[in-house]
């Protein structure tokens, strides 16, 4: 069985990722990581002053998870700590982050790259009441949303998701033939790609909308609290 985890970086959903792990007990933990940004989160590295889309991202990523009470990226470290608890491999299954960006930049367009920035400069100044509105949105339709990126950011669409989708399915099928079942930790927005190329697999999706709500049950703790 391939379980996929859909999370958001910016969500406290760090006891939910790991509450999913230790009742599963896989033999794999995957995480859409790649050995970098694996140890940053791991050491918490200082992240370096910038401009580039990079730098953009990061600082928008992290300003929203402290409106949220964590850090980018504690989802990644619960999972990461769950399996160790249950005696799993963790695999990290993307591709290097930087040259994925930098490969990004220099196939767009001058308008691609112009709404691109227009988008990352209007999401340094969005707050918690419009990121839920959207990620609602998202909920609501994903298809469409996705489509609507699509169209706007054609580049960015192939390289930041699709080509990564095939890469991390690849890697995902290849660790559940070999090592047994595995529960793979990836933004909730590959979750569809990773479906269909996945569909000759044992496949098993928890959405970040379930993650995000309570448990229901006589044991529910009420404190229990797309990025792509």
């Amino acid at each position: 069985m391939i379980t996929l985890l859909g999370i958001g970086h910016v969500f406290d959903i760090g006891r939910a990722t790991r509450d999913a792990i230790l009742s599963r007990r896989p033999k794999v933990v995957a995480l859409e990581l790649d050995p970098a940004r694996y140890a940053a989160l791991v050491q918490r590295a200082p992240r370096s002053r910038g401009f580039g889309v990079l730098h953009l991202v990061a600082g928008i990523e992290a300003r929203v998870a402290a409106e949220y009470g964590v850090q980018v990226g504690d989802e990644m470290l619960a999972a990461a700590r769950a399996a160790n608890e249950v005696g799993a491999e963790v695999a990290l299954v993307d591709v290097d982050s930087r040259d994925v960006l930098v490969r990004m930049w220099r196939s767009m367009s001058w308008g691609e790259k112009t709404r691109l920035v227009v988008s990352l400069v209007r999401g340094m100044f969005a707050g918690r009441e419009q990121v839920e509105t959207e990620l609602a949105r998202y909920h609501q339709d994903e298809r469409s949303v996705i489509d609507e990126f699509a169209r706007a950011l054609p580049t960015a669409k192939r390289i930041l998701i699709d080509e990564r989708d095939a890469h991390m399915a690849a890697r995902l099928a290849d660790l559940h033939r070999t090592r047994g079942d595995v529960v793979a930790v990836v933004g909730d927005g590959h979750i569809h790609g990773l479906r269909d190329r996945l569909a000759a697999e044992s496949v098993e999706v928890v959405r970040l909308r379930d993650l995000r709500s309570p448990p229901s049950g006589p044991n529910a703790s009420a404190s229990v609290s797309v990025r792509l």
